[in-house]
C-alpha cells in the first residue's frame, strides 16, 4: 500500500481544497493512504510532525469548493526557507524536514505551490531523496513557466472583475474615475485579464512601458466621464514613490480629473472556487495521480491548451526568467510574464483600452 503526502504552501487562493479533496479521493480509490502535511513545510519542523491523515469522512465533497486550504500554508514566524536563512538556521532547518520526511515514511508527496515553493523544491531537491516529489502549481499570479493556466489564477479573476463591478455604479453616480491596484507581482496577468473583463478603460501591466502623459489624455478623452483605471501592483512610476494606485491617482487629481484608489487585496485570493478552477484542479490532482503510478519524480503538473500532462521541475525553472529572491540567500525563482505578443494586448487595444505604449 502506498503512502502518499500532500502539502499547501505559498500565498493562499481558491481550489486549493479542490485539488486536495480530488487527489485524496483518487488515491483512497486506489487503495493509498493519504497523509495531510499541515502549514505547508513549517508542518515538518515540529517533533513529531503536524500531520493529519484523511477518509472518506474527513474530506466532503461539498467543501471542496471553498477558498482557502484544509492544510493550511503555514503561519507567521514559524521556522521555514525564509525565516531559518535569514537568522543561519537554514541547514538546522533542512535536517529538520529530511528527518521529518523519513519518519513519515512517504512515497510520494505532492506539493501544491507557487513558483516560489516550485523554485525551492527544485533547488533543494536533495532534500526529497528517496521519494516521488510531484508539484502542483497554484497562484493567482499565473507567473509559473510552462503551463497555461495555474490553479486560482481564474476565481481571482472573477473576484477582481465582480469587485470592479460594483464600483462601476458608484463611479457612474459620482463623475468619478477609480484607480483599482490589482494583486499580481511583477507579473499583469491578473490585472490585464481582469481589466478586459471589467471594460476598463486603461490596464496597466509592468510589462508594458506606459506614459501617464498618454493616460491622461485618453482618460480626458474617453466618451464616459468615469470608470475603472487597472493597476498592477508591479509597476513602477520614475521619480515616485508609494502604492502604485496611488501615484497614478495623484497624476490624475493634478491634471483635474476627479478619482479615488480601491484596493481590493486578499478578497482576490478568496471567493467560492468557480467551475473552471475546480476543473482544472481535478484535471491537475488527476495527472498527478497518474504521475505516481507512473514512478515519476521531481515533476509538475501543466496545461498545454486542452492536455493536462507533467513536465520536469528542471524544464520549468529553466525556461523561466530567473530573478534573485530577496529573502532567501542564493535562491532563484523562475517566473513567468505577461509575453509582448499575448493577443489579450491586441484585444484591450483594439477595444479602446489604453494598454502602454504598445502601438
Amino acid at each position: 500500500m502506498k503512502r502518499v503526502g500532500i502539502m499547501t504552501t505559498g500565498g493562499d487562493c481558491s481550489g486549493l481544497n479542490t485539488v486536495i479533496q480530488r487527489f485524496a479521493a483518487g488515491a483512497m480509490l486506489r487503495g493509498w493512504r493519504v497523509i495531510g502535511i499541515l502549514d505547508g513545510t513549517d508542518g515538518l519542523i515540529p517533533n513529531p510532525p503536524r500531520i493529519i491523515e484523511f477518509n472518506e469522512r474527513t474530506l466532503p465533497i461539498e467543501n471542496a469548493r471553498l477558498a482557502g486550504s484544509i492544510l493550511c500554508n503555514g503561519h507567521a514566524g514559524a521556522m521555514n526557507f525564509e525565516t531559518s536563512a535569514k537568522c543561519g538556521r537554514l541547514r538546522e532547518f533542512n535536517r529538520r524536514l529530511r528527518e521529518s520526511l523519513d519518519e513519515l515514511k512517504l512515497d510520494a508527496l505532492i506539493l501544491v505551490g507557487g513558483n516560489g515553493s516550485l523554485s525551492l523544491a527544485w533547488k533543494n531537491k536533495e532534500l526529497y531523496s528517496g521519494l516521488q516529489l510531484i508539484c502542483v502549481p497554484k497562484t493567482i499570479d499565473l507567473d509559473i513557466p510552462l503551463t497555461d493556466r495555474t490553479i486560482g489564477f481564474d476565481t481571482a479573476v472573477q473576484q477582481l472583475t465582480s469587485y470592479c463591478d460594483q464600483l462601476m455604479l458608484t463611479a457612474r453616480s459620482h463623475h468619478r474615475w477609480f484607480v483599482v491596484q490589482s494583486m499580481g507581482r511583477d507579473c499583469g496577468q491578473l490585472a490585464l485579464n481582469a481589466g478586459i473583463a471589467t471594460g476598463a478603460s486603461a490596464i496597466l501591466i509592468p510589462e508594458i512601458k506606459f506614459n501617464v502623459d498618454s493616460l491622461i489624455a485618453h482618460i480626458k478623452n474617453a466618451p464616459t466621464d468615469y470608470g475603472i483605471i487597472m493597476v498592477s501592483e508591479g509597476i513602477s512610476l520614475r521619480g515616485h514613490s508609494g502604492k502604485p494606485a496611488d501615484m497614478i491617482a495623484r497624476k490624475l487629481s493634478a491634471a483635474g480629473i476627479a478619482n479615488r484608489t480601491a484596493f481590493p487585496e486578499h478578497i482576490q485570493r478568496a471567493g467560492d472556487t468557480t467551475a473552471t478552477d475546480r476543473i482544472l484542479a481535478t484535471c491537475m490532482a488527476d495527472a498527478a495521480l497518474h504521475a505516481i503510478e507512473n514512478n515519476e519524480t521531481y515533476v509538475m503538473t501543466a496545461v498545454d491548451g486542452f492536455r493536462c500532462h507533467t513536465v520536469p521541475l528542471s524544464e520549468f525553472f529553466a525556461a523561466g526568467d530567473a530573478v534573485a529572491d530577496p529573502n532567501i540567500p542564493e535562491l532563484e525563482t523562475a517566473n513567468a510574464y505577461v509575453s509582448p505578443d499575448d493577443p489579450l494586448l491586441d484585444v484591450a487595444y483594439h477595444s479602446g483600452i489604453y494598454i502602454g505604449e504598445i502601438k
